[in-house]
């Protein structure tokens, strides 16, 4: 950290869960729209309405504490959360409150920061709330409030104190592998562009052997894992050099201006105490049997670790393949049905992390918007395996199934690409060019080895890359030996 200081990070991040319903009534849930559409008087607090749980989001959050290692109370409780603020309809957040109330706490997630150690980072609590409005300031001048998000289901994941994450690479870093848990639960899209996972990291530094921890900052408006890693950065410099003056470090709300990479004060950061916590009355307690619980455990998809553990062990990849191929959801799935159907799992993996990876970024598209399918891979892996195909026969092919969404074992029939494998037919045409190329083949008897490319690259050109190349190199050897 460096002049004598470090820093701890304490990170809340929220998660907008993926159900089609709002938490405590049934307007629909969706990004962006006109302001105001998506609002009933449940939503907008409206004297005399009331709140019904959505079951749904209740279960993604189960499965998320699960997820995290947590335990499950077998009774948790809604609380009231009182503050004033225009986003806020109802003067309150429904939320959860309390060390083993909330409907995960005490768990953990591995990290491993590039060139370091895995890391347990302590999760304290997974709980459960409603997300607050938007405020909108307009050019003139004035504001005003959407509503449309007022309500929807809002998983929040703090970190335990004191924190694990001591620098920004660490807190990146967790941010990635929570996110990609969350992703392959399904309980979110996980947009942080579009704020349905939103980090909020809490930033102290102290002298170094300090018994203390310094006073925290918390920083908001971070909408990427680059402007958190950049925003921690920045928050820990700016903390240093106000100690160095003798100066106090606020404990504050800060944003973070994404233009000028700096951050500011927007406002001073309330207690627990402030917010008034107390059981909603208008919401039964929440029950979780053991037989509840291990149902939801038993149904928890692979977690990412364990599919990159899976593919280095059983696979025997490398730790760049199976980090690249478990690094997105949809990577993992595509390669996961491409190997069902019977294909090396090495070959398979190399050309989807390579040609595939090309094309699909030349083309700007996800895999999931190409015409690719498992099948294609699958069927061009086959076929490559079996020797039917070479792999510049299979370059092309690709791409042709890329461009056309054509199967590339049809392409390799209607074109007659297939790979010329015939004994007498590779004998005659290695003589024939031996025959054509004296100088060269002379040159190969005498011992200048690397000519051997050349003349294999003849017979290549004139049967347009189709005959077997290593069976023309075994061949071209026997003839000028």
């Amino acid at each position: 950290m460096g002049s004598g200081y470090e820093a701890s990070v304490g990170m809340e991040v929220h998660v907008e869960l993926a159900t089609k319903t709002k938490m405590f009534c049934r307007c629909p849930t969706g990004f962006g729209g006109e302001p105001n559409t998506r609002v009933c008087p449940v939503c907008l607090g409206h004297p005399g309405t009331l709140p019904v749980p959505n079951r749904e989001a209740v279960e993604m959050v189960v499965k998320t504490a699960l997820a995290l290692n947590c335990q499950v109370p077998t009774d948790s409780v809604f609380h009231r959360k009182n503050y004033f603020y225009p986003d806020l309809p109802k003067g309150y957040q429904v939320s959860q409150y309390g060390e083993t109330n909330p409907i995960g706490y005490h768990g953990w997630l591995e990290i491993r920061p590039k060139g370091r150690e895995p890391k347990r980072v302590k999760i304290r609590r997974v709980h459960l709330e409603e997300d607050t409005g938007k405020l909108i300031h307009t050019a003139e001048g004035g504001s005003g409030v959407d509503y449309n998000r007022a309500g929807v289901p809002l998983m929040e994941i703090v970190t335990d104190f004191p924190p694990d994450i001591t620098d920004p690479e660490e807190a990146k870093e967790y941010l990635v592998q929570l996110r990609l848990l969350l992703l392959y639960l399904g309980v979110t899209d996980g947009k942080m562009e579009e704020g349905s996972l939103r980090c909020e990291p809490n930033i102290s530094v102290r002298p170094l052997g300090a018994a203390t921890y310094g006073t925290k900052t918390e920083l908001k408006n971070l909408n990427s894992f680059k402007s958190v890693q950049l925003g921690i950065e920045y928050e820990v410099g700016r903390q240093i050099q106000a100690l160095e003056r003798g100066e106090a470090v606020l404990q504050e709300t800060r944003g973070w201006n994404e233009s000028t990479l700096i951050s500011y004060p927007m406002r001073t950061k309330e207690t627990e105490s402030d917010y008034r916590y107390f059981a909603c009355p208008d919401l039964a307690p929440m029950r979780f049997t053991a037989e509840t619980v291990e149902r939801v455990r038993e149904d928890l998809p692979e977690s990412p670790r364990a599919r990159f553990d899976r593919y280095r062990r059983d696979l025997g990849l490398s730790d760049y393949d199976a980090g690249v191929l478990t690094s997105e959801i949809e990577w993992a799935e595509f390669f996961e049905s491409a190997l069902g159907q019977g294909v090396d799992p090495k070959l398979l993996c190399n050309w989807l992390t390579g040609d595939t990876a090309r094309m699909l970024n030349e083309s700007g598209l996800a895999i999931r918007d190409s015409q690719l399918t498992p099948s294609h891979l699958a069927d061009l892996v086959r076929m490559i395996e079996s020797g039917e195909i070479n792999s510049k026969v299979a370059k092309e092919v690709l791409e042709e199934a890329f461009k056309s969404g054509a199967m590339p074992s049809e392409t390799v029939r209607s074109q007659g690409l297939a790979q010329i494998s015939d004994d007498g037919f590779i004998v005659e045409e290695v003589a024939r060019v031996i025959a054509e190329n004296p100088g060269p083949s002379e040159q190969f008897r005498s011992g200048k080895e690397q000519v051997i490319g050349f003349l294999v690259g003849q017979v290549m050109k004139a049967t347009q890359g189709r005959a077997n190349p290593a069976k023309v190199q075994e061949e071209m050897r026997r003839q000028l030996g």
